[in-house]
């Protein structure tokens, strides 16, 4: 997760780094065994460790092309160890594979170390026992009627990838709250749920706007929730909101929530923060 508010665009990039998440998932190289390395990550870092969705996506390629036959993704628990560098290794470990249920480990080892540790939860489908729909929300403000972010000095690199617009609701967002609407500028070579482990993460903690002095901001770990089927949305766009539900002490618990163009609820996570400065 970053820590500054993002732009439509931001400054210029070598052109390794105008890889989009799809180029980076065909980098991926086997080395046997369910390891598997990939050299080369520049544009998508937030000073000294990889955006933090960009290294989730990068392990879920590797648990995807480890066991192609996995049913989808349901949830995942991230947890964001030490910082994750440009040329990693993944290796990728079923814990248990039932009739209808996948549990996947994937670890990102940097310099002989663990710097992300996540367990991944995959399930098929079976015959519903009653339902509960996912949330629509109102008075949604469409992508196209929302004000484009300015360029930052203090925005990621990565954001570079990406174009962003704000999304506060009228009168203004809750206090210790970010909206924005979110998509990628090169979607090619992504299914829908990659693509929403891969920008899930995009916006800056919601207790970014609590702070009352500038400092770093880190994601110590994420837990995520597919609400079901993901739907389409209209020219990649996506909401994303990030909400502190508490913030003291140096650390913060924060709802993330992903909704389509349409205002259908398609992801929600819980994540913890820690708060510097």
């Amino acid at each position: 997760m970053p820590q500054a508010e993002h732009p439509d665009t931001v400054g210029t990039m070598p052109a390794e780094a105008e890889m989009g998440l799809g180029a980076l998932a065909e980098r991926l190289e086997p080395l046997g065994n369910g390891r598997f390395r990939l050299d080369g990550a520049a544009g998508w870092m937030q000073g000294r460790t990889m955006y933090g969705g960009t290294a989730a996506f990068i392990a879920h390629s590797a648990a995807r092309l480890a066991f192609p036959d996995l049913p989808p993704l349901r949830a995942a628990q991230v947890g964001f160890v030490a910082p994750v560098g440009e040329h990693l290794e993944v290796e990728v470990v079923m814990l248990r594979q039932g009739k209808s249920v996948a549990q996947v480990e994937t670890s990102l080892i940097c310099d002989g170390a663990i710097a992300q540790r996540t367990l991944w939860l995959f399930g098929a489908g079976r015959e519903s026992n009653g339902t509960v729909a996912a949330a629509v929300l109102p008075d949604l403000i469409p992508p196209e009627d929302s004000p484009r972010l300015t360029a930052s000095d203090f925005a990621p690199a990565f954001t570079a990838r990406m174009d962003m617009r704000r999304a506060d609701p009228p009168g203004g967002s809750p206090h210790g709250t970010i909206r924005r609407w979110v998509r990628l500028k090169d979607r090619s070579g992504l299914d829908p749920i990659a693509e929403l482990v891969g920008i899930g993460d995009a916006l800056p903690p919601g207790s970014a706007r609590a702070m009352e002095r500038m400092g770093p901001i880190s994601s110590i770990t994420w837990a995520l929730t597919i609400l079901g089927d993901v739907p389409p949305t209209r020219e990649g766009w996506w909401l994303l909101e990030t909400r502190s539900n508490h913030m003291s002490h140096g650390f913060s618990s924060e709802t993330l929530r992903l909704w389509n163009s349409e205002g259908l609820e398609v992801m929600r996570g819980l994540q913890s923060v820690a708060v510097f400065g």
